[in-house]
Protein backbone atom coordinates (compact mmCIF):
# COMPACT_ATOMS: atom_id res chain seq x y z
CA UNK A 1 0.00 0.00 0.00
CA UNK A 2 0.95 3.70 -0.93
CA UNK A 3 0.10 6.15 1.69
CA UNK A 4 -0.22 9.62 0.94
CA UNK A 5 -0.29 11.68 3.65
CA UNK A 6 -0.70 15.51 4.11
CA UNK A 7 0.48 17.76 7.05
CA UNK A 8 -2.70 20.39 7.04
CA UNK A 9 -1.11 23.41 9.12
CA UNK A 10 -0.65 27.01 9.48
CA UNK A 11 1.49 28.72 6.32
CA UNK A 12 4.34 29.25 8.69
CA UNK A 13 7.16 28.87 6.45
CA UNK A 14 7.90 32.56 5.37
CA UNK A 15 9.08 33.01 9.48
CA UNK A 16 11.55 30.27 8.87
CA UNK A 17 12.68 33.64 6.32
CA UNK A 18 12.14 35.79 8.89
CA UNK A 19 9.33 37.59 6.83
CA UNK A 20 6.42 37.92 9.13
CA UNK A 21 3.08 36.70 7.80
CA UNK A 22 -0.38 37.17 9.68
CA UNK A 23 -2.61 34.03 11.00
CA UNK A 24 -5.42 35.14 8.87
CA UNK A 25 -2.93 34.76 5.60
CA UNK A 26 -1.01 31.37 7.13
CA UNK A 27 -5.04 29.91 7.33
CA UNK A 28 -6.10 31.22 3.94
CA UNK A 29 -2.57 29.74 2.18
CA UNK A 30 -3.61 26.18 3.63
CA UNK A 31 -7.22 26.26 2.83
CA UNK A 32 -6.55 26.94 -0.69
CA UNK A 33 -3.82 24.51 -0.66
CA UNK A 34 -6.12 21.57 1.05
CA UNK A 35 -8.99 22.22 -0.99
CA UNK A 36 -6.69 21.33 -4.19
CA UNK A 37 -5.38 18.34 -2.49
CA UNK A 38 -9.02 17.28 -2.02
CA UNK A 39 -9.78 17.85 -5.67
CA UNK A 40 -7.29 15.78 -6.91
CA UNK A 41 -7.88 12.74 -4.49
CA UNK A 42 -11.60 13.26 -5.37
CA UNK A 43 -11.09 13.08 -9.11
CA UNK A 44 -9.09 9.86 -8.54
CA UNK A 45 -11.05 8.31 -6.30
CA UNK A 46 -8.22 7.82 -3.32
CA UNK A 47 -8.27 8.20 0.44
CA UNK A 48 -5.39 9.83 2.39
CA UNK A 49 -4.05 10.73 5.98
CA UNK A 50 -4.37 14.19 6.80
CA UNK A 51 -2.19 15.39 9.97
CA UNK A 52 -3.76 18.47 11.57
CA UNK A 53 -2.68 20.67 13.68
CA UNK A 54 -5.89 21.37 16.21
CA UNK A 55 -5.05 25.68 15.44
CA UNK A 56 -5.81 24.80 11.72
CA UNK A 57 -8.74 22.91 12.31
CA UNK A 58 -10.21 25.62 14.60
CA UNK A 59 -9.60 28.62 12.23
CA UNK A 60 -10.86 26.20 9.21
CA UNK A 61 -13.45 24.10 10.65
CA UNK A 62 -15.63 23.72 6.93
CA UNK A 63 -12.06 22.45 5.18
CA UNK A 64 -12.17 19.39 8.28
CA UNK A 65 -15.53 18.88 7.10
CA UNK A 66 -14.96 18.38 3.89
CA UNK A 67 -12.10 15.88 4.89
CA UNK A 68 -14.07 14.02 6.79
CA UNK A 69 -17.09 13.99 4.96
CA UNK A 70 -15.11 12.56 1.79
CA UNK A 71 -13.18 9.59 3.88
CA UNK A 72 -10.22 10.91 4.95
CA UNK A 73 -8.11 10.36 7.96
CA UNK A 74 -7.74 12.95 10.20
CA UNK A 75 -5.00 12.57 13.04
CA UNK A 76 -2.92 14.88 14.99
CA UNK A 77 -0.30 17.60 13.72
CA UNK A 78 0.33 18.92 17.25
CA UNK A 79 -1.60 22.14 18.51
CA UNK A 80 0.37 24.81 17.10
CA UNK A 81 2.69 24.23 14.25
CA UNK A 82 5.35 27.03 15.54
CA UNK A 83 5.86 25.91 19.07
CA UNK A 84 5.20 22.81 21.10
CA UNK A 85 4.78 21.95 24.68
CA UNK A 86 4.83 17.83 25.60
CA UNK A 87 0.82 18.79 26.70
CA UNK A 88 0.12 19.66 23.42
CA UNK A 89 -0.29 15.80 22.49
CA UNK A 90 -3.07 15.58 24.61
CA UNK A 91 -4.74 18.86 24.17
CA UNK A 92 -4.13 18.59 20.35
CA UNK A 93 -5.89 15.07 20.25
CA UNK A 94 -8.87 16.11 22.55
CA UNK A 95 -9.58 19.14 20.47
CA UNK A 96 -9.41 17.25 17.23
CA UNK A 97 -11.81 14.64 18.72
CA UNK A 98 -14.09 17.38 19.91
CA UNK A 99 -14.16 19.02 16.54
CA UNK A 100 -14.31 15.67 14.47
CA UNK A 101 -16.44 13.44 16.73
CA UNK A 102 -14.41 10.49 16.24
CA UNK A 103 -10.90 9.04 17.78
CA UNK A 104 -7.78 10.50 16.75
CA UNK A 105 -5.24 7.14 16.05
CA UNK A 106 -2.06 9.21 14.97
CA UNK A 107 -0.04 11.61 15.56
CA UNK A 108 2.92 13.13 13.73
CA UNK A 109 5.63 15.96 14.97
CA UNK A 110 5.75 19.29 13.35
CA UNK A 111 8.85 19.43 11.01
CA UNK A 112 9.48 15.52 11.73
CA UNK A 113 11.40 16.82 15.16
CA UNK A 114 11.90 14.43 17.09
CA UNK A 115 9.46 13.56 20.34
CA UNK A 116 8.92 11.58 23.49
CA UNK A 117 7.40 7.77 22.35
CA UNK A 118 6.34 7.19 26.09
CA UNK A 119 4.78 10.29 25.86
CA UNK A 120 2.49 9.99 22.97
CA UNK A 121 1.56 6.73 24.23
CA UNK A 122 0.62 8.67 27.31
CA UNK A 123 -1.24 10.93 24.99
CA UNK A 124 -3.60 7.74 23.83
CA UNK A 125 -1.90 7.87 19.84
CA UNK A 126 -1.60 4.18 18.12
CA UNK A 127 0.58 4.94 15.69
CA UNK A 128 3.75 7.96 15.44
CA UNK A 129 4.91 9.44 12.08
CA UNK A 130 7.25 11.75 12.82
CA UNK A 131 10.45 9.57 11.84
CA UNK A 132 12.26 10.91 8.28
CA UNK A 133 15.34 8.45 8.46
CA UNK A 134 17.85 9.94 6.53
CA UNK A 135 20.55 12.87 7.06
CA UNK A 136 19.99 16.26 5.57
CA UNK A 137 22.22 19.09 6.65
CA UNK A 138 20.99 21.24 9.83
CA UNK A 139 17.35 19.28 10.00
CA UNK A 140 18.32 15.24 10.36
CA UNK A 141 20.82 13.04 10.97
CA UNK A 142 18.92 9.58 11.44
CA UNK A 143 20.97 7.05 9.24
CA UNK A 144 20.87 4.09 12.21
CA UNK A 145 17.03 4.53 12.35
CA UNK A 146 14.67 1.66 11.17
CA UNK A 147 12.90 3.00 7.57
CA UNK A 148 10.07 0.63 7.93
CA UNK A 149 7.25 0.05 10.54
CA UNK A 150 8.43 -0.91 14.14
CA UNK A 151 7.31 -0.23 17.71
CA UNK A 152 8.49 1.51 20.50
CA UNK A 153 7.14 2.41 23.87
CA UNK A 154 4.05 0.96 22.32
CA UNK A 155 3.83 3.11 19.83
CA UNK A 156 3.53 1.43 15.68
CA UNK A 157 6.37 3.86 14.55
CA UNK A 158 5.76 4.58 10.59
CA UNK A 159 8.87 6.26 9.38
CA UNK A 160 8.63 8.36 6.10
CA UNK A 161 10.07 6.29 3.00
CA UNK A 162 13.78 6.74 2.25
CA UNK A 163 15.26 4.48 -0.64
CA UNK A 164 17.15 1.10 0.66
CA UNK A 165 21.01 1.98 0.25
CA UNK A 166 21.62 5.36 -0.05
CA UNK A 167 18.31 6.60 2.63
CA UNK A 168 17.39 9.36 -0.07
CA UNK A 169 14.53 10.79 1.31
CA UNK A 170 11.33 10.81 -0.99
CA UNK A 171 9.22 13.24 0.99
CA UNK A 172 7.70 16.49 -0.59
CA UNK A 173 10.95 18.37 -1.52
CA UNK A 174 11.80 15.56 -3.80
CA UNK A 175 8.72 15.60 -5.18
CA UNK A 176 9.29 19.13 -5.90
CA UNK A 177 12.90 18.97 -7.38
CA UNK A 178 13.62 15.94 -9.20
CA UNK A 179 12.03 15.13 -12.72
CA UNK A 180 8.90 13.59 -12.06
CA UNK A 181 9.42 10.13 -13.66
CA UNK A 182 12.49 9.79 -11.55
CA UNK A 183 10.62 10.48 -8.71
CA UNK A 184 7.92 7.95 -8.99
CA UNK A 185 10.71 5.45 -10.26
CA UNK A 186 12.21 5.84 -7.05
CA UNK A 187 9.30 5.33 -5.02
CA UNK A 188 8.06 2.46 -6.89
CA UNK A 189 11.76 0.11 -6.37
CA UNK A 190 10.94 1.41 -2.44
CA UNK A 191 7.74 0.15 -2.47
CA UNK A 192 8.66 -2.93 -4.09
CA UNK A 193 12.18 -3.08 -1.61
CA UNK A 194 10.08 -2.91 0.91
CA UNK A 195 6.25 -3.89 0.59
CA UNK A 196 5.60 -0.10 2.61
CA UNK A 197 5.55 3.86 1.36
CA UNK A 198 5.20 7.04 3.01
CA UNK A 199 5.03 10.41 1.46
CA UNK A 200 3.97 13.80 2.50
CA UNK A 201 3.06 17.14 1.07
CA UNK A 202 1.62 20.13 2.54
CA UNK A 203 -1.22 22.39 1.52
CA UNK A 204 0.75 25.18 0.43
CA UNK A 205 3.04 22.89 -2.19
CA UNK A 206 0.10 23.86 -4.29
CA UNK A 207 -0.53 27.46 -3.93
CA UNK A 208 1.12 29.65 -6.16
CA UNK A 209 4.15 30.42 -4.28
CA UNK A 210 6.22 32.20 -7.26
CA UNK A 211 3.17 34.61 -7.12
CA UNK A 212 4.85 36.11 -3.41
CA UNK A 213 8.40 36.92 -3.88
CA UNK A 214 7.71 38.95 -0.31
CA UNK A 215 7.93 36.15 1.60
CA UNK A 216 11.75 35.10 0.48
CA UNK A 217 11.04 31.20 -0.26
CA UNK A 218 13.80 29.24 -1.45
CA UNK A 219 13.85 28.05 -5.00
CA UNK A 220 13.57 24.57 -4.18
CA UNK A 221 10.24 24.88 -2.14
CA UNK A 222 8.57 27.00 -5.08
CA UNK A 223 9.50 25.10 -7.72
CA UNK A 224 7.29 23.52 -9.67
CA UNK A 225 4.69 24.80 -6.87
CA UNK A 226 0.79 25.53 -7.44
CA UNK A 227 -0.40 24.05 -9.96
CA UNK A 228 2.60 22.34 -10.95
CA UNK A 229 2.27 19.87 -7.50
CA UNK A 230 -1.26 19.75 -8.41
CA UNK A 231 -0.19 17.88 -11.51
CA UNK A 232 2.57 15.85 -10.02
CA UNK A 233 -0.03 14.65 -7.56
CA UNK A 234 -2.12 13.88 -10.53
CA UNK A 235 0.33 11.74 -12.16
CA UNK A 236 1.82 9.81 -9.15
CA UNK A 237 -1.48 8.62 -8.12
CA UNK A 238 -2.26 7.71 -11.56
CA UNK A 239 1.32 6.18 -12.00
CA UNK A 240 0.53 3.35 -8.96
CA UNK A 241 -3.21 3.00 -9.59
CA UNK A 242 -2.00 1.58 -13.15
CA UNK A 243 -0.04 -0.89 -11.18
CA UNK A 244 -2.74 -2.07 -9.20
CA UNK A 245 -1.04 -0.62 -5.93
CA UNK A 246 -3.30 0.70 -3.28
CA UNK A 247 -3.26 4.13 -2.32
CA UNK A 248 -4.54 4.69 1.52
CA UNK A 249 -4.69 5.57 5.02
CA UNK A 250 -2.33 4.90 7.61
CA UNK A 251 -5.08 2.65 9.91
CA UNK A 252 -6.09 0.91 6.95
CA UNK A 253 -2.49 -0.24 6.63
CA UNK A 254 -2.22 -1.22 10.38
CA UNK A 255 -5.14 -2.44 10.10
CA UNK A 256 -4.06 -5.15 7.65
CA UNK A 257 -0.16 -5.45 8.65
CA UNK A 258 -0.17 -5.17 12.86
CA UNK A 259 0.26 -8.77 12.96
CA UNK A 260 3.56 -8.52 10.98
CA UNK A 261 5.11 -4.66 12.69
CA UNK A 262 7.83 -5.80 15.32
Amino acid sequence: MILLSFDIEEFDVPREHQVDISMEEQIKVSVEGTNRILDCLKRNQVKATFFCTANFALHAPDIIKRIQAEGHEIASHGFYHWTFKVEDLKTSKDQLEEIIGTKVYGYRQARMMPVSEKAIHDAGYVYNSSLNPTFIPGRYMRLSTPRTPFIKDSVIQMPASVTPLLRFPLFWLSCHNLPASLYRWLCKYTHRHDGYFVTYFHPWEFYPLNEHPEWKLPFIIRNHAGEGMEKRLDAFILYFRKQNITLGRFMDYIKQSKAIIK
